[in-house]
């Protein structure tokens, strides 16, 4: 029978090991073992790590996305329908030709909305929630419960993206006002809150695998939620896109930033 040719550095290492004080020998096996599971998480934290460069564009249906959406990307007016899937482009702010953001319209249709915002919600650094400010009152209830379903939902609470609240069709005379909408919103969603708790409790005995909306205790507001909120007044149809900056002067350090700029402030604020 053929001898291993590694036995005897085998038997010769074992030797030495018998030798050894246990203590150094433990030392040594504790050493190695913190080597090795350094290596694994280091490994598993650069891979796992992801640039989130979306600006998620959603709302109902007729808010104007689309018209933002195209007015932002080449300064131009064109007719547009409604959206049955997303549109993506890359954006570069003029004033910063370094940062480059992908810019993604979302349809509005209330059976197509969720499946089209888990579909990119884990890639987004900023979302803007453009609201129809000429008919909001009509909308109110509808407005909220798309709100309710974004800030509920377990992974835009944990990346907290930026979020703005566009108020559009800020041209057309009835339009109710920026900080109008924020509060009927807060109200709406408070309301939601208080409905969906008690029917998801009744159900199950527990809320469900969304997060609870806002503080316990307190009646609900913006300013409670983990991430950044801001709301703003526009007109995507404005003459050259800018009355993108109408009512900026509560968002930005000036009222002359147009819609470039707004994109840089959203993803200047959020977490990369």
């Amino acid at each position: 029978m053929t001898e291993n040719p590694l036995e005897p550095y085998i038997e010769s290492l074992r030797r030495q090991l018998e030798e050894q004080d246990p203590v150094v020998l433990v030392g040594v096996i504790v050493a190695l073992a913190v080597v090795v599971i350094t290596c694994v998480f280091l490994k598993y934290f650069l891979t796992s790590k992801t640039v989130r460069s979306a600006v998620l564009l959603v709302g109902l249906c007729d808010s104007g996305k689309t018209l933002l959406f195209i007015r932002l990307l080449s300064g131009k007016f064109k007719r547009t329908q409604t959206s049955i899937t997303d549109s993506s482009a890359p954006y570069k702010a003029k004033n910063d030709r370094s940062c480059t953001w992908t810019l993604i319209d979302l349809p509005g249709h209330d059976s197509l909305r969720s499946q089209y915002l888990e579909k990119f919600k884990s890639a987004a650094r900023a979302i803007v929630f453009v609201v129809d400010s000429a008919i909001f009152q009509k909308e109110v209830r509808d407005v909220a419960e798309f709100l309710y379903m974004l800030l509920t939902d377990p992974v835009v609470c944990r990346i907290t993206p930026t979020l703005l609240v566009i108020c559009n069709k800020q041209d057309v005379a009835m339009a109710k006002s920026a900080k109008l909408i924020q509060q009927q919103l807060e109200k709406e969603l408070n309301t939601l809150r208080v409905t969906r708790s008690a029917a998801l409790s009744a159900q199950d005995g527990s809320v469900g695998g969304s997060v609870y909306l806002g503080k316990k205790g307190k009646d609900f507001e913006f300013s409670q939620l983990p991430m950044k909120v801001e709301f703003l007044e526009c007109s995507a149809r404005g003459s050259k896109g800018t009355n993108l900056r109408r009512g900026a002067s509560a968002v930005l350090p000036n009222n002359q930033r147009r819609g470039d700029e707004t994109l840089l402030w959203l993803c200047a604020t959020s977490t990369s």
